[in-house]
């Protein structure tokens, strides 16, 4: 597929890309020398080391629960690379602390950037072992590590830790009860969960994509112990975690690190912010400064952090479209920062090293499919991002309220649309926390507000899922998408699972979708492999049938026929590419599946020698109203 101008980078910004990749990549990669002990508070045998990054300040010196908050009484010495450190042997594990920076005649009270643990409502560090403490033991470890589902078989949950759970009260809820839904979810057929930031944030409530403290888990959800737990009970239930992290701005909000060590210029961040044009994000001027050494040391100790402490599966990060260029789009190559996409490739390298499964996914939605590249050849790294190319068009043909206004060419772009070789180097949904907020609502909600038909909208629902579920991609829905959760999201409001026991009918037919798109009964192979023929287009009845498989034959070969139209069509012929019965593996419009359903009747298809669709083969079938059909042939119940 050709690139779009928007896709492309230029030869001399790919070069100069290349040079600094090639400058960054040996500052950031190699192990810590022996002599440094880390950044933040370390203990050991005699005590803690407090180490801290502050170029400008004239002395430093640490207080905490350990010297009665005494804040000049202990001195840390200055290092010759702007960093301060001390042991103090009477800093223990459990202890709070913070740093107090003289600069110039400012006293200024800060905590510590590397905290792993905050504490409200005065934003203490908390001394922590090198491990994460207070492990629960009824969860062993297993013999073996976990690991994640490669690409093509990842089935992502995306959920909100303080809006999901189910209980008594208002959120925010907690990691405590995501696992109790863990069961449910493995059921389901999940078997990867995405979670909105963790990390420390103001307050109680918020999406988290303001992180105060980048190290920190928020104690509001409980914290960096029962974090851990969550992790491992989702590996025993074969469930992999996937975690958002924000390094396109910090903050703003109780922002510790703003002018941290009382340098700045402009009236800007300081040390760990651009402190220029560059600094300014749509959330505040708070642009971390990838140039700088010890900033890029800062986000990728952040990562380190996260796989090897929580053995976390795979990160997801938010917005990186204004991580290498200030704008955060592709329009204004003048704007680019070619030391955020460094950092990109770096850490992205790093991580494929370490372990080639895990999950790296860019949220970038400016359908650039260098984010996706190798880095050896000027990509990013990552290995897969989400595709707004996918789900506006999508989102379109199933909300708009006349069926004449229903795009199918629009329709067969999104599912052809690609980045780079592999299909699956795009994440595809209908719901996500972006889609269903900020103007925008769930499915249901959009459809019964434009129809003011609830009916209409389970039904439209449940075809644009068929779709997620059966193009190429990795297949993403947002929490409570299975049972038709309505409205918006709003971190104030907690799901309804009542509606998980209303739309029961509807739960199952996300299982049954994501069972096929897995092949857990080895009937639909194809679902999950890379090949994809899009053969027939009928934009007046509405209708569009498609062709996916992997290695082809009985049980590998998939039909997929999808009716955006809100009527019956029957005896409608298509073409196939082997003769023989092709059977119904799912047919949406059932009633078991909703009660407003047709219940439309459909048969097993025949199909014989005829070319057709540019097919060998043609058969003839019948479908309902706003529905999926997915056929393959092979052994197995209808």
């Amino acid at each position: 597929m050709a690139l779009s101008d928007k896709e492309k980078i230029s030869p001399a910004w790919r070069e100069q890309l290349s040079q600094t990749w090639q400058t960054l990549r040996y500052k950031i990669l190699p192990v810590q020398p022996a002599r440094l002990p880390g950044m933040g508070a370390i203990p050991n045998g005699d005590g803690t080391v407090f180490r801290v990054w502050a170029p400008h300040a004239n002395a430093v010196f640490v207080t905490g629960s350990f010297n009665n908050w005494q804040r000049s009484q202990i001195p840390l010495a200055r290092e010759t690379d702007g960093c301060w450190s001390a042991n103090v042997p009477q800093a223990r594990v459990g202890d709070e602390y913070k740093f107090v920076l003289q600069s110039g005649s400012q006293q200024l009270l800060r905590t510590d950037p590397y905290a792993k643990d905050v504490r409200p409502p005065f934003h203490n560090g908390v001394v922590r072992n090198g491990k994460v403490l207070g492990v629960d033991t009824a969860v062993p470890s297993p013999a073996t590590p976990f690991q994640p589902p490669a690409l093509e078989e990842l089935v992502i949950y995306e959920l909100h830790v303080g809006t999901f759970g189910e209980g008594n009260g208002r959120p925010p809820y907690t990691f405590a009860q995501v696992m109790e839904k863990l069961p449910y979810l493995r059921v389901l057929g999940i078997n990867a969960i995405e979670l909105m930031p963790v990390k420390a944030f103001p307050g109680d409530l918020s999406w988290g994509y303001n992180p105060a403290h980048p190290f920190a888990i928020s104690q509001v959800y409980g914290g960096p112990e029962k974090f851990k737990q969550l992790i491992q009970a989702a590996h025993a239930q074969g469930i992999a975690v996937i975690v958002d992290v924000v390094y396109n701005h910090f903050g703003p909000q109780e922002l510790s690190l703003w002018q941290f060590d009382g340098w700045q210029q402009h009236g800007l961040g300081g040390i760990y912010f651009y402190n220029d044009w560059r600094s300014k994000t749509p959330w505040a001027d708070t642009r971390p400064d990838y140039g700088r050494p010890e900033v890029r040391r800062y986000i990728r100790d952040n990562v380190r952090m996260w796989l090897d402490e929580y053995q976390i599966d795979g990160l997801r990060w938010d917005a990186t479209s204004y991580i290498r260029n200030a704008h955060g789009h592709d329009g204004d190559p003048g704007a680019n920062i070619p030391e955020g996409w460094a950092l990109m490739q770096a850490i992205n390298g790093e991580m494929q090293h370490h372990n080639p499964r895990h999950i790296r996914i860019a949220e970038d939605l400016q359908a650039n499919r260098w984010l996706t590249e190798p880095i050896q050849a000027g990509g990013a790294g990552f290995n897969t991002q989400w595709d707004s190319q996918f789900v506006h068009p999508i989102r379109q043909a199933i909300i708009a309220p006349r069926d004449e206004d229903r795009n199918m060419l629009a329709v067969r772009d999104a599912l052809l649309f690609r980045y780079g070789a592999d299909v699956f180097s795009r994440v595809v949904y209908t719901e996500s926390h972006d889609e269903v907020a900020n103007g925008k609502a769930r499915v249901v909600h959009e459809v019964a507000v434009a129809d003011g038909s609830p009916a209409l909208a389970a039904k439209r629902a449940a075809l644009g899922a068929g779709l997620v579920f059966t193009v190429p991609g990795v297949p993403m829905i947002f929490q409570g998408q299975e049972f038709l959760e309505d409205g918006w999201f709003d971190d104030k409001r907690p799901l309804d699972w009542q509606k998980a026991e209303q739309n029961g009918g509807m739960v199952a037919l996300y299982r049954h979708l994501i069972s096929l798109r897995r092949n857990q009964a080895g009937q639909t192979r194809g679902l999950s492999g890379p090949s994809l023929n899009v053969f027939h287009v009928n934009d007046a009845a509405k209708l569009i049938a498609f062709h996916r498989w992997h290695f082809g034959g009985p049980g590998d070969d998939v039909i997929v026929v999808a009716n955006f139209s809100n009527r019956v069509l029957k005896q409608y012929k298509l073409g196939f590419p082997r003769a023989g019965d092709w059977l119904v593996r799912l047919n949406s419009d059932l009633k078991a599946y909703h009660p407003s359903f047709t219940g439309h009747y459909v048969a097993n298809v025949t199909a014989v020698p005829g070319k057709y669709d540019d097919l060998a083969y043609s058969g003839t079938l019948s479908i309902g109203p706003y529905s999926v059909l997915i056929l393959s042939q092979g052994e197995g119940k209808t």
